[in-house]
């Protein structure tokens, strides 16, 4: 059965690290699975009796001391993760189908809310290679991703130094300073006063329901407002160019497709309201587009999409959250909101990912601290190259789906 050498690397300033493999085993008939301790033997759990069960095996892949490499065997996987903790180990559940109970940032009574963790993302089939570094939930340690191929090439994502939280801290408090929004309550400590993660506004509403609640209404009246005289033009994938403009039923209508004015709930989420996917093909191709560009709010600066990464976040009211993570991160990239995958032709990558047909060696690196002396690289200097046909995949085939432990 094929494997893939998995290097993970202790860049932190702690020698208590521990790992998790978890995702869909695709040579087991898509059966979820778990790595065991020992980083190569495969445990795939039954289905219990009842909601809650413990895991059968021990599941914890400790790495290994400061500045050392632990190698692990991934098997072909969809839906993959790899979750990162410091200090402490993480608590999964199964619950009847079987299905995975993944930790939570957001359930006060999960087990792992204390813990400090993280997670990188990744699908290894038959094709390729993808991995990216999610903050669509959260983000807390840091994270960097690196790809060796057999043909000689290596890709890279560098997350954030080691002091990336805080600094994403510092720049949310500002940010409410400026403008009196919640995004200083998306910062989470433990009782201690430690700095635990920062969630991302979508996650921060689902504690706090009044969070952001109608922040991006002046926005998206203004938009209508200029969609009501002026065509929106919208570049597709596999659908072509779409065009249209706000018409006498108060719908944006673009090729026939009515999306009625989101809410701020709406657009953080990206899977409620105009943006909720179904059947039609050509809806939701359109749908990633233009979620994007309510979170950059460049919808204002130009009207034609995808729109070049220079008018992003220009606006007052936009997504602070994603625009202060990219700013936190070594070379500006990292999913930082459900469709960050979204690019113009040519474009520059946003979502932090890294995919090929002939993957050799994967390395993840959790600490930051082999990034503290560099300087932060320019958009220019960022890896760049088409979106693969993967990238986002495993963000929204996941959204919802965790199994609550009940």
């Amino acid at each position: 059965m094929a494997t893939l050498n998995t290097s993970l690397v202790n860049s932190s300033s702690t020698n208590t690290i521990y790992a998790y493999v978890t995702g869909l085993q695709i040579d087991n008939n898509n059966s979820w699975y778990l790595l065991q301790s020992d980083g190569k033997t495969v445990y795939n759990p039954a289905s219990p009796s009842k909601p809650g069960a413990a895991l059968a095996r021990d599941c914890a892949i400790p790495l290994a001391n400061i500045g050392s490499t632990k190698t692990i065997s991934i098997p072909h996987t969809a839906g993959g993760r790899i979750y990162l903790s410091y200090n402490d180990k993480l608590t999964f559940y199964i619950n009847p189908g079987p299905n995975l109970v993944e930790p939570s940032v957001t359930n006060p009574s999960d087990p792992n809310i204390n813990i400090a963790w993280g997670f990188c993302e990744f699908t290894w089939n038959a094709q390729q290679l993808y991995a990216n570094i999610s903050y669509v939930d959260f983000v807390s340690i840091p994270i960097a991703i690196e790809l060796d191929t057999d043909s000689g090439a290596t890709l890279s994502v560098k997350g954030t130094r080691s002091n990336g939280l805080q600094t994403i801290a510092n720049g949310l408090t500002q940010q409410s300073q400026s403008d009196g929004q919640g995004w200083s309550s998306l910062i989470v400590k433990n009782s201690s006063g430690n700095l635990l993660r920062a969630l991302s506004p979508n996650q921060g509403m689902v504690d706090n329901a009044n969070l952001f609640k109608d922040y991006y209404d002046p926005y998206v009246d203004q938009v209508w407002q200029k969609y009501k005289t002026t065509t929106m033009t919208i570049d597709t994938p596999g659908a072509g160019t779409v065009s249209g403009q706000v018409t006498n039923d108060g719908n944006l209508t673009l090729n026939n497709e009515k999306f009625s004015k989101p809410s701020t709930r709406d657009i953080f989420s990206a899977n409620s309201g105009p943006f909720a996917t179904g059947s039609d093909s050509l809806r939701n191709a359109i749908i990633p587009r233009l979620n994007a560009e309510f979170n950059r709010s460049t919808l204002l600066k130009t009207d034609s999409f995808p729109a070049p990464e220079n008018l992003y976040y220009q606006e007052t009211i936009t997504n602070h959250y994603a625009r202060i993570v990219h700013a936190a991160n070594v070379d500006g990239r990292g999913y930082a909101s459900p469709y960050d995958d979204v690019t113009p032709a040519g474009g520059v990558d946003q979502s932090g990912f890294v995919n090929a047909g002939d993957p050799k060696v994967f390395t993840v690196t959790v600490g930051g601290r082999q990034y503290d002396n560099t300087s932060t690289s320019t958009a220019s200097k960022r890896q760049g190259g088409t979106v693969c046909n993967w990238c986002g995949w495993d963000e929204r085939v996941r959204e919802g789906e965790d199994d609550k432990l009940v």
